[in-house]
């Protein structure tokens, strides 16, 4: 097994194999994260670009970080400050980037499949960050991780994932990640905010949140994507809120050590009761630090890290 120089864009077509490479390469990394001095020389004189379309707290910052934790080169690309506003092209600002000598582009992108396309262009190795509604496998690795260090196994668990699964990459990744290590999963959502045949995917759909939750091991709590909403598909965020929000009465359905994720931001009252993100079921700041270690275990192996 070798993910050195390769993409690394879906888990729909990442294998097994790789993934338990990356998470147990985490694993070992995680320790550093606690060091006074958050630094290792194992990828000096390596440049990562995060090639962001799209806002980012979480994502981009770890995978920054998690450059510089391991001595890489970090560069960020701004949209608004770059020649994409005098009409440059994706394909045109990627190929300039890899010519000054970048050596791998992270990216997030509105449109689904701009990562497989830029891939295409490219001769250096690309990760996905997000593509529009289609896929963000490094979130799904570290949600997998982080379930990893509270359940310490996937297969057998039942994993509830709620709210807007139609729009949401996260839950499409978590769903191909989970499923393919052995765990089941429940969706629920507005009959509008599932995608059609969704079931084909191997999981089970519910338009009430409660039959989903009951007896999970996971509680994993989706952010109504508005933003990518051309219409309304729920009368009100109050009543969105009411029958679908996270609250102690729908959690009560879950297993008494289940635990609450979220892939941030928040939108505290709405998908998620404020008592709930902030009680001891909460692992969502773990998610948060999971995400540095699994990024720099990604750029680890693609970029040709050594022990």
């Amino acid at each position: 097994m070798s993910l050195r120089g390769k993409d690394l864009l879906s888990l729909r077509e990442m294998s097994q194999e790789d993934m338990e490479l990356v998470l147990s390469t985490a694993r070992s990394l995680k320790e550093i994260l606690s060091r006074p001095i958050k630094k290792v020389p194992t990828l000096r004189g390596k440049v990562v670009c995060n090639l962001f379309y799209e806002p980012s707290t979480r994502t981009k910052m770890s995978f920054e970080l998690a450059a510089r934790y391991m001595s890489a080169d970090p560069v960020s690309f701004a949209k608004e400050t770059s020649a994409m506003k005098k009409g440059e092209t994706l394909a045109d600002t990627a190929r300039n980037l890899e010519a000054m000598g970048v050596d791998l582009v992270v990216m997030r992108h509105n449109v689904s499949g701009s990562c497989h396309f830029l891939a295409k262009v490219l001769d250096i190795p690309v990760v996905n960050a997000g593509d529009g509604m289609n896929e963000h496998p490094t979130q799904a690795l570290l949600d997998i991780f982080t379930i990893l260090d509270y359940k310490s196994r996937i297969r057998g668990l039942k994993v509830a994932i709620i709210g807007d699964v139609l729009h949401s990459r996260v839950a499409r990744s978590n769903i191909f990640g989970l499923t393919k290590m052995g765990a089941e999963i429940s969706v629920a959502g507005p009959s509008t905010l599932l995608p059609p045949e969704i079931e084909k995917l191997g999981v089970k759909a519910y338009t009430r949140p409660e039959e989903a939750i009951e007896g999970a091991d996971v509680v994993y709590v989706l952010r109504l994507q508005l933003e990518r909403q051309s219409k309304s598909l729920f009368p009100s965020q109050r009543e969105y809120s009411n029958f679908f929000g996270i609250n102690r009465h729908k959690l009560s359905y879950a297993k008494e050590d289940a635990i609450v994720m979220h892939p941030g931001p928040m939108n505290r009252g709405v998908e998620i009761t404020t008592d709930i993100a902030d009680s001891p079921r909460s692992v969502i700041l773990d998610q948060v630090t999971s995400g540095v270690a699994v990024r720099m275990a990604i750029l680890y192996h693609i970029l040709g890290g050594r022990d």
